[in-house]
């Protein structure tokens, strides 16, 4: 398969975890930040035996044929201008991986948008030139890389709304150790697999671990 090289905007587990994964696959990884030598940053290129690269936001953009978002859904918006805007990517194959997640001391993690739009359709509007596929965001960071279960192997859950961008991300997610894959269609199907991250959380609230990813079962 096709060896990429992708950009990560976002320092936080996932970016940290997919980059690690990515560099492990073959593929190339820079990850972008406002403080690209944070001693978390230097911990990672350490941990990658210097294979991964650090970078501004600006500079992620530009490196990657493909862009992981890997950031907070709130900074998202602020990120992407930060990255160059629209322009930036203009088209790359954009995994988001991102969750419209809003917090509360007192209740659950809810969605700051949902019903009839959610924060992929959000990306794609943004970046009308880039091709988005919401894919990584319905499993926790421990097993976005080799997704193995007693239960069986996880199911990889995916949408956009160009195909060849899908099967950009689904050769990558193979690469990581994904074996079943669920294409949930266009764009719009982001809304259902950012309500799918509120289940799983709500079920790593209540049990108490968060070792769980979801399955579709056939018959």
């Amino acid at each position: 398969m096709a060896k990429h090289k992708i950009g990560i905007l976002g320092t936080g587990d996932v970016g940290r975890v997919l980059g690690a994964g990515f560099l492990g696959a073959g593929h190339e990884s820079l990850i972008g930040s406002r403080e690209p030598n944070s001693d978390k940053l230097k911990e990672w290129v350490k941990k990658t035996e210097g294979k991964g690269k650090t970078g501004s936001f600006a500079d992620a953009a530009k490196f990657g044929d493909v862009v992981l978002l890997a950031c907070l859904g709130t900074a998202v918006e602020d990120i992407i201008k930060l990255a160059g805007g629209a322009d930036a990517f203009a088209g790359k194959v954009i995994l988001d991986a991102t969750n419209p997640l809003q917090f509360s001391p007192t209740a659950p993690p809810s969605l700051f948008v949902g019903g009839n739009d959610s924060l992929g359709e959000r990306v794609q509007k943004w970046l009308p030139k880039a091709k988005v596929v919401k894919a990584f965001n319905t499993v926790g960071n421990a097993h976005m890389v080799n997704p193995r279960f007693p239960d069986g192997d996880a199911d990889f859950f995916y949408a956009g709304g160009d195909d060849a961008a899908k099967k950009t991300v689904r050769d990558i997610a193979k690469d990581l150790g994904w074996k079943s894959f669920i294409d949930l269609g266009d764009i719009t199907a982001s809304r259902a697999l950012e309500e799918m991250c509120i289940a799983w959380v709500r079920h790593g609230i209540n049990s108490g671990s968060w070792n769980h990813a979801f399955k579709m079962l056939r018959k």
